[in-house]
């Protein structure tokens, strides 16, 4: 498992975290923070799991 695996957990679990309050709050700009992260963890999930991809290939 590649690092960006766990970095693509903190930055999910962060991201619905300000998701859920801006919608608490009424706070569209920490909402769309919130998804913006959300985002970011989806990509760095994917870097992760070409990663995991490449070094699989080549052993």
């Amino acid at each position: 498992m590649e690092k960006e695996h766990v970095k693509s957990a903190g930055n999910k679990a962060a991201g619905k975290a300000k998701e859920k309050a801006g919608e608490a709050m009424d706070d569209k700009s920490l909402e769309a923070k919130g998804k913006y992260q959300q985002a970011k963890g989806e990509a760095q999930e994917a870097v992760g799991d070409t990663k995991d991809a490449i070094k699989k290939a080549t052993k």
